[in-house]
């Protein structure tokens, strides 16, 4: 009885939930009545299946979507960024507090339309790891599916809850690990290197039974596919080894193979687009995309006005405001972009104010389709998790860090060419492994990478790649993570929170 009522009110809340991961934003609203949710009457259909795992995706696009999560936790924290007069008064001084590593007084503060107190709960991200645990557990026992369809959807739901999982870890740390359905009993934290190391095993058996892409384009880079699943674990062998001396040099090595699978085995399912087709690839769903969460103004499909970091980075006649929120130090600015350098980026990418201190500055790769000109609004962009330049040039850095240098540059160099930039052919050893930092914060500015690139190679101690940096004592007692609310400890005897943030 128990267990039913456990899989009665999951399924509930997952499928209420539930919002579009396709084009066409109707047919989830199509649901079966709540008494056949449960029991014998449950998981019996494909359609069952479908509904859950779109909730899983809801549920991750309500966690990372609804508040500031990628510009708080990606973009901003430690960042060399500066307010402008559109962001004067104590209103915003949660930008300051969160650049400055000041994350208490963000979420103590008068700042509750942006949501900082619910990026410390973990309990939405959990929430997709036990409908992922149900859902693969559930599928195993279904008798009207074929063997193929069955493989497909665990690892679909594998992805979904490994991601959970990274998603945690970068954030909090150390955190509580389990893969059986309907768990209930209390957990204590597991070690981060360890969680990261289950999560890979687990991707190892299941991430070849994602295809490449979908034949049905509305889906293309919405649902998981194998680029996004490698992406994942390279992702995470690249944090292993930022953690953990001894798996270093095996970690490099899965990435470059998982880098060189991903490029040399799509099958064409993938590519970097011309810099001229920007908006089309942050529109989402093209052959650069490998995972993204969906928006869509046309069917009331949008995300929270301060989750996508194009609120901070556009002014007049793209936002209401006169100047940006935000801009970057020019240092900063010149040490990406040096005056008078050949990279298409720049002028693509940028405004002619890319070096301006005034707020005029904008970041017009998000710049897309808005409601009505001007209006505060944001564009009608997805939000990219993860696109084909992240993992080539994951797979550079590996190179680099293996003493690969010929092969490193010729990596980074795919990445150059698309940009029109001049090709890294001279640099080596640790020159290089900077050359490959920078590159990546070219490319993968305002996407939720810079504070995680920084974590991880331990940059975020040194001025030299930020102005903001993170002491070393700060770093060392865990100052990187993000605080854990305390309803972590309710009924949960063997629950502790991140010490440094108590």
């Amino acid at each position: 009885m128990k267990r039913n009522y456990i899989k009665k009110s999951i399924a509930f809340g997952l499928v209420l939930g539930s919002l579009l991961v396709t084009s066409c934003g109707k047919d989830f609203l199509n649901l079966k009545p709540i008494e056949d949710l449960s029991g014998n009457n449950y998981w019996q259909r494909e359609e069952d299946v479908i509904q859950n795992m779109n909730s899983i995706y809801s549920t991750f696009r309500s966690a990372t979507m609804q508040q500031i999560f990628f510009p708080a936790t990606g973009d901003m924290r430690c960042a060399p960024i500066n307010r402008t007069s559109a962001t004067s008064g104590a209103g915003r001084n949660y930008i300051t507090y969160v650049q400055m590593n000041n994350l208490n007084a963000a979420i103590n503060g008068d700042f509750a339309y942006f949501g900082f107190t619910q990026l410390t709960k973990w309990d939405r991200f959990f929430k997709m790891v036990q409908a992922a645990n149900i859902l693969s557990f559930e599928v195993e026992r279904m008798t009207n599916l074929s063997a193929q369809k069955k493989a497909a959807y665990i690892a679909e739901a594998v992805f979904m809850r490994n991601l959970a999982y990274f998603f945690m870890v970068r954030l909090y740390g150390d955190v509580p690990y389990y893969t059986e359905a309907y768990h209930t009993s209390p957990l204590p934290r597991t070690n981060m290197v360890t969680v990261l190391k289950n999560c890979l095993a687990d991707m190892e058996a299941h991430y070849k039974n994602i295809p490449w892409t979908y034949d049905d384009p509305s889906v293309v880079a919405v649902r998981a596919m194998r680029g996004s699943a490698i992406t994942l674990m390279m992702h995470m062998h690249m944090w292993v080894a930022g953690f953990s001396e001894q798996d270093k040099e095996a970690s490099y090595l899965k990435v470059e193979a998982l880098g060189k699978e991903i490029m040399e085995e799509n099958n064409g399912a993938y590519e970097l687009l011309p810099l001229e087709r920007t908006k089309e690839i942050f529109k989402g769903r093209t052959k650069e995309g490998l995972f993204e969460i969906v928006q869509n103004l046309n069917f009331g499909e949008t995300f929270h006005l301060s989750a996508p970091y194009s609120d901070y980075v556009l002014r007049y006649p793209n936002k209401v405001t006169t100047r940006s929120y935000l801009y970057y130090d020019t240092k900063f600015m010149e040490e990406l972009y040096p005056r008078g350098g050949q990279d298409k980026r720049q002028t693509v990418w940028f405004d002619e104010h890319i070096y301006k201190t005034d707020g005029m500055m904008q970041m017009l790769k998000f710049v897309n389709v808005f409601m009505e000109e001007g209006e505060d609004f944001n564009p009608d962009d997805n939000q990219i998790v993860f696109r084909y330049v992240d993992p080539i040039l994951l797979r550079a850095e590996a190179l680099a860090e293996l003493n690969r240098d010929a092969e490193a540059r010729a990596v980074v160099n795919v990445v150059r060419t698309r940009a029109g930039a001049t090709l890294a052919v001279a640099e080596s050893g640790d020159e290089l492994r900077d050359f490959i930092w920078w590159e990546r914060t070219r490319e993968l500015m305002g996407e939720g990478h810079f504070y995680y690139d920084l974590v991880r190679t331990q940059k975020v101690i040194n001025s030299d790649y930020t102005s903001k940096p993170m002491n070393v004592v700060a770093f060392k007692a865990g100052g990187w993570t993000w605080p854990i609310h305390t309803d972590a400890l309710k009924n949960n005897p063997y629950m502790t929170l991140n010490n440094y943030w108590n």
